[in-house]
């Protein structure tokens, strides 16, 4: 392999150097938007070396106007397939079939390449990525049923080349959460983490450590993802919760906090670890000025020894601020269709 290049670098010089100079050829003057966005970890700004293994490459997506896609999407595949160059920056531009699924490594090829520049329409690429289409308005259910993994892919990667003025105002609106949404996915958060503060010590005390760490295990992803919404950014799924939280506001504070928290052996130190992370979290909450002040000193559990936050407070006072009606009465419900619940 060659030195390494980010995949989102490498597919802006794929469009510009290869791919562009051959649409031009088969077909001149066409309008179309080039980007890079969808699934993959260069979207997000995460690959390394290891990404090559699959699914990774010089690709990127073309979109046509709908009329255009029946009349030339087959002949500029066609083109591309036939002239595209073997190798892109030592990077093979064919896709080889791994026999797992859809899945696709770069593999060298003497003949037609089979390459992963996709032509499309925005209608249609949005719909099967998103399951809506935003050009025809975002419902409330729409934000709340879709997965903040493909809202982050939609609106993280890069456009190379917007010729339809398209690719951009759509981005746009995905960009965040309208504000009532916003309050009431936070509202959900909270009370994930309410759900369980309990439950850490309630584990140790009976002597099941390991439930105990389980429990601490789930609270630290809850909080790691409502440290990511309170920035305004999508928590992208597990693999790269990490990533994505050690770069937000909190992460360089509360990464060793919660790191000592999940090793912990006890139940006693892993909820010291984790109050101060409450507590941190919602001082952060706090500051956003989105609600009347909360307080954000932890407690005892009731009349039991086990030192909590009562996070639900956060998401009374979060719902609120819904101005929304619908949304307000949503708190139960949503659980039965909220794409992020665990």
């Amino acid at each position: 392999m060659p030195p390494f290049l980010p995949g989102l670098e490498l597919s802006r010089r794929f469009y510009t150097e290869a791919v562009r100079p051959l649409l031009e050829e088969t077909a001149p003057d066409l309008p179309h938007s080039a980007a890079r966005i969808g699934g993959g970890s260069e979207v997000l700004g995460y690959d390394t070396p290891r990404s090559r293994d699959h699914e990774w490459g010089p690709r990127l997506q073309l979109f046509l106007r709908p009329r255009d896609v029946p009349r030339h999407a087959g002949r500029i595949r066609h083109h591309l397939a036939e002239h595209l160059p073997k190798t892109f920056h030592g990077y093979p531009t064919h896709f080889a079939a791994t026999g797992d699924g859809d899945v696709r490594v770069m593999r060298a090829t003497d003949g037609p390449v089979h390459h992963r520049v996709e032509v499309t329409h925005t209608t249609a690429w949005f719909t099967a990525t998103l399951g809506f289409d935003p050009a025809q308005g975002i419902t409330p259910a729409d934000w709340l049923t879709t997965p903040a993994q493909l809202l982050a892919e939609v609106t993280a990667g890069a456009v190379f080349h917007d010729g339809l003025h398209q690719l951009g105002p759509l981005r746009h609106t995905l960009r965040w959460y309208p504000r009532d949404i916003w309050l009431h996915v936070m509202a959900r958060q909270w009370q994930r983490i309410a759900e369980r503060e309990a439950f850490v010590g309630r584990c140790g005390e009976v002597g099941d450590e390991l439930g105990s760490a389980m429990i601490a295990a789930h609270q630290t992803r809850q909080l790691m993802r409502l440290c990511l919404l309170m920035d305004r950014r999508y928590p992208p799924y597990d693999k790269w919760l990490g990533s994505a939280f050690a770069r937000t506001t909190a992460g360089h504070r509360l990464t060793p906090v919660l790191t000592a928290a999940l090793a912990a052996t006890d139940w006693h130190t892993r909820e010291k670890h984790l109050a101060y992370a409450y507590e941190a979290v919602a001082g952060i909450h706090n500051q956003l000025d989105l609600t009347d002040r909360v307080d954000p000193a932890t407690r005892p559990y009731h009349s039991r020894p086990f030192r909590v936050l009562h996070a639900e407070r956060f998401t009374k006072a979060l719902l609120a601020r819904v101005t929304d009606p619908a949304l307000r009465e949503l708190p139960d419900g949503i659980r039965q269709f909220s794409p992020d619940e665990d």
